[in-house]
């Protein structure tokens, strides 16, 4: 692929088995014209907003692409709805998420896309996985590093490393 903007998307999971969601999706992405460089861990997080729900499995993934950021998003949105996610619920349970968090250095506002993701500093969820690829990576808007933006989230909320259960060997 020639070299496009460098990106990093935020792809997240709470129903049926969350981390082949998350796998799933990442597979679809070269499809949808983008380039995945490196991928963090995956991480178990509890709901923020709407709290009654199943955990997610989350993560983060560093591409590239040749796309605008509205192309970007409605790639994006094709993924979740290939892959049978529908938002009932606002901040809700979702087989799969996906959100842009950063597009180069771009700062993009318009009604239908934010970018810098403009919750993504109040988001443990969210920093903890872009800390682990990027941490000296500088915030376009407000000059912060990724690490520096971890450490003073007021999100407080669990985030762990995740390891799929082992499975059961005889011995």
């Amino acid at each position: 692929m020639p070299e496009g903007k460098l990106i990093y998307l935020s792809l997240g999971s709470n129903l049926g088995d969350r981390a082949a969601n998350l796998e799933r999706a990442i597979a679809a992405l070269p499809e949808a014209g983008v380039h995945v460089l490196r991928r963090s861990s995956l991480y178990e997080t509890e709901p923020l907003d709407f709290r009654a729900q199943p955990w997610f499995l989350n993560c983060v993934v560093e591409g590239q692409t040749l796309l605008l950021p509205r192309q970007l998003l409605h790639a994006l949105q094709g993924i979740e709805r290939r892959l049978g996610s529908r938002k009932l619920i606002p901040r809700g349970p979702r087989i799969i998420d996906l959100d842009i968090l950063l597009y180069g250095t771009s700062i993009v506002r318009t009604p239908e896309i934010e970018v810098p993701h403009p919750r993504m500093t109040g988001r443990r969820f969210v920093l903890a996985p872009l800390a682990e690829l990027a941490p000296g990576l500088h915030h376009p808007a407000l000059g912060a590093t990724i690490a520096e933006l971890l450490a003073a989230t007021p999100d407080k909320s669990s985030v762990r490393p995740w390891q799929p259960p082992a499975s059961d060997v005889p011995s």
